[in-house]
């Protein structure tokens, strides 16, 4: 039975709680961003001195040592940090592509704020871990943890499906791409800014990371107090409950009548193969940045706030007023002329235009690739499609850092980024040649005499 419709007034307070939630989430989760280089460099330093410890991190060194070995040619010391950092964002993708599907089936038994909430105390403790992580170690324990809990942006995704209609999904899509943005760009700069003020000598990021733990606790009660249950069943058993639901209806887990376009498996392979090249480029640019013009964290901080800035403005302006296939297409070509603008500049003004590239792939892609999803999903289904639809990037996301940084860190950038760039012209030709936009996210996106308002004020007033 198709769920209840949502009144406006609710909707609007619904997204307006995805919104400030998942903003305070991802500002909190892109703290760490630019601290990387100099966060393994602190823990390197720290551990590896000591040759004769059998520390984690001294074993890690030691299997890189022995990697670096097996080739001809000799490669610097400096590097070590790149390739660490590489297993490091795989390690964290990895374990979120296996508990994706999983939160998302949950959410779809047991209902998305209660999956949410038990997601947000799984990121508490990430937090709290990283907050005391004088080793690596410690660190390690808290990327694992987070990893294995982080839900937070898949259940937004679910939950802004949950309250939209066809015409209303591309918009509200915008909105969550619209967090991201904010978040990359203030995120990276206030962390680097944190990092700058040491309150616990053992562990100079405790103030960037203490911060982060305050965000995630203030966003765990706002959630507890004012987010409702958005699974469509709820509101179908209310609807029963008051009457109006027709004799013999059960309460089944999805709707049969639901029409595909696109398979699910197309999409899952087509976020896999984006993400593969896309993500070893986005976690190889604050290293790049550093070994070509000696950023620091500030630096990068501003350079990612750029990306966001773009971003947010491309969200709230262009993808919204778009069918998700479109916005996927224009973001996949930016993306490949990035990549190999990257791989050949030489200034700062060069690293800004790709950048400027990037902000459009950052606005466009995902959210036009979710949204194309949320579309294949039924109701029962939404939180488990979404689910994989996820760990399809996440899969991917595993394997983009520690194979491009591996790449980088053994070839070279130019090699790198031309490889990189050829592989996301094998993404163009999927997207272009495979997927078709569903007749109801075109029929969403028809123009208006009234001039476009942001998504902010669209969805949210």
């Amino acid at each position: 039975m198709p769920a209840a419709p949502i009144p406006s007034a609710q909707r609007k307070q619904i997204l307006r709680v995805i919104f400030v939630s998942l903003l305070l989430d991802l500002i909190s989760f892109t703290f760490i961003l630019p601290l990387f280089p100099k966060l393994l460099e602190f823990y390197r330093n720290l551990e590896a001195p000591q040759e004769s410890s059998n520390s984690v991190l001294n074993r890690i060194l030691l299997g890189l040592n022995a990697y670096k070995h097996s080739f001809s040619r000799p490669i610097s010391d400096r590097y070590d940090i790149v390739l660490l950092g590489g297993a490091l964002g795989s390690l964290f993708s990895f374990l979120q592509a296996i508990a994706s599907p999983i939160i998302g089936t949950l959410s779809d038994k047991y209902g998305r704020r209660t999956a949410l909430l038990w997601s947000m105390a799984g990121n508490i403790a990430s937090v709290a871990l990283w907050v005391a992580a004088t080793d690596f170690r410690t660190f390690l324990a808290s990327r694992v943890v987070g990893g294995l809990s982080e839900g937070n942006v898949q259940l937004a995704t679910a939950m802004a499906a949950d309250v939209s209609d066809d015409k209303q999904r591309g918009a509200t899509m915008a909105l969550v791409g619209v967090c991201f943005s904010i978040a990359f760009t203030f995120g990276p700069a206030l962390g680097a800014a944190l990092a700058n003020i040491t309150t616990v000598a053992a562990n100079p990021f405790a103030t960037a990371a203490g911060f982060s733990l305050f965000l995630i606790v203030v966003e765990t009660i706002y959630l507890y107090f004012y987010l409702p249950e958005t699974l469509p069943s709820s509101r179908a058993t209310t609807r029963k409950a008051n009457g109006t639901a027709t004799k013999g209806t059960q309460h089944t887990p999805s709707t049969p009548t639901h029409t595909h376009t696109n398979s699910h498996l197309l999409l899952n392979f087509t976020h896999f193969t984006f993400i593969l090249f896309f993500s070893g480029m986005e976690f190889s640019l604050p290293f790049m940045t550093y070994d070509l013009f000696a950023y620091t964290s500030p630096q990068s901080g501003k350079l990612l706030g750029f990306i966001g800035l773009i971003a947010s403005l491309l969200q709230g302006t262009v993808t919204r007023r778009l069918h998700p296939l479109r916005v996927v297409q224009i973001g996949v070509i930016a993306c490949a002329a990035s990549f190999f603008l990257l791989g050949r500049l030489s200034t700062e003004t060069g690293l800004y235009a790709a950048a400027s590239l990037l902000a459009v792939t950052t606005a466009t892609v995902v959210t036009g690739l979710n949204s194309l999803s949320s579309f294949e999903a039924g109701e029962g289904e939404r939180g488990e499609k979404l689910g994989n639809h996820r760990s399809s990037g996440q899969a991917g996301r595993s394997l983009g850092p520690l194979l491009f940084c591996t790449l980088y860190w053994w070839a070279g950038r130019d090699v790198a980024y031309a490889i990189g760039g050829a592989g996301m012209l094998g993404v163009c030709a999927l997207v272009f040649g495979a997927l078709k936009a569903p007749p109801k996210s075109i029929v969403g996106t028809t123009p208006t005499t009234t001039p476009p308002r942001p998504a902010i004020v669209a969805e949210l007033e």
